[in-house]
């Protein structure tokens, strides 16, 4: 579990997050949602401990991550997997190659080791007979599961997704939800997911975290999303002429 304790972060005369508070449960999807603007993506940065927050704490299954040193903050971030928005690959290497990457840098297996592992993680997203192909051969569904596949190298115990399905078509988006929830029950990480999709919202979604102007405005699950009487969430999930009459 990451839990997030009253986290307060100010940009010269911007406050852009406010009292934060969050429970990212285990063996769950916990989304954060919002408009952009809202304090997603400084949140998130606050997490995985790429920004330090001005007050707050964030702590890994009890153990204060903000207040650990340096070389124990990267043991943390071994067991951290992320997947980018853009998938992030080096269209330089091969798939599997690509895969191997953190286990290159941040492990000493031998290499017969990191290709079993890699090799491992790549039949997982069903993806084990491209190892061999670069990026450009690939359709944006294969990248996304690439990126996923890098992500569970390391065997994490919390995985973040950033915009997941940005980029992809309603049908690959729909598997690559389907992907990230399986692996998230069946390893039983803590996923993060950060997203303007409502359809994942609605999809996978176990917790839920509605951001509206740098606070926590709204908390529950996809069940209880579309009968809020929180205003603003409202004008979010309800954005659309489709989500209006689905009202």
């Amino acid at each position: 579990m990451i839990e997030v304790k009253n986290l307060h972060k100010r940009f010269h005369h911007k406050e852009v997050l406010k009292d934060i508070s969050i429970k990212f449960q285990e063996g769950k999807v916990n989304f954060i949602i919002g408009r952009s603007g809202s304090g997603k993506s400084v949140l998130t940065k606050c997490v995985v401990g790429l920004i330090e927050p001005d007050k707050g704490d964030v702590a890994y299954d009890g153990n204060s991550f903000t207040r650990m040193d340096r070389p124990e903050k990267q043991e943390v971030r071994k067991k951290i997997g992320m997947l980018f928005q853009g998938s992030a690959l080096f269209d330089s290497m091969s798939v599997i190659q690509n895969v191997m990457f953190p286990l290159n840098m941040f492990t000493e297996l031998s290499e017969g080791e990191k290709i079993d592992r890699a090799m491992n993680t790549l039949e997982r997203v069903e993806l084990q007979d491209s190892a061999n192909l670069l990026p450009a051969s690939l359709s944006g569904g294969m990248m996304k599961r690439v990126g996923i596949a890098r992500a569970l190298a390391m065997q994490p115990r919390f995985l973040f997704c950033d915009e997941p399905n940005s980029g992809l078509d309603p049908q690959t988006s729909i598997i690559i939800d389907n992907l990230i929830k399986d692996l998230t029950y069946e390893l039983n990480m803590t996923t993060v997911v950060i997203s303007h999709d409502l359809n994942s919202v609605l999809e996978i979604g176990d917790e839920i975290n509605f951001l509206h102007e740098g606070r926590v405005e709204w908390k529950g699950d996809r069940k209880d999303i579309v009968n809020s009487d929180v205003e603003s969430l409202n004008r979010f999930v309800f954005a659309s002429n489709l989500m209006k009459k689905l009202k």
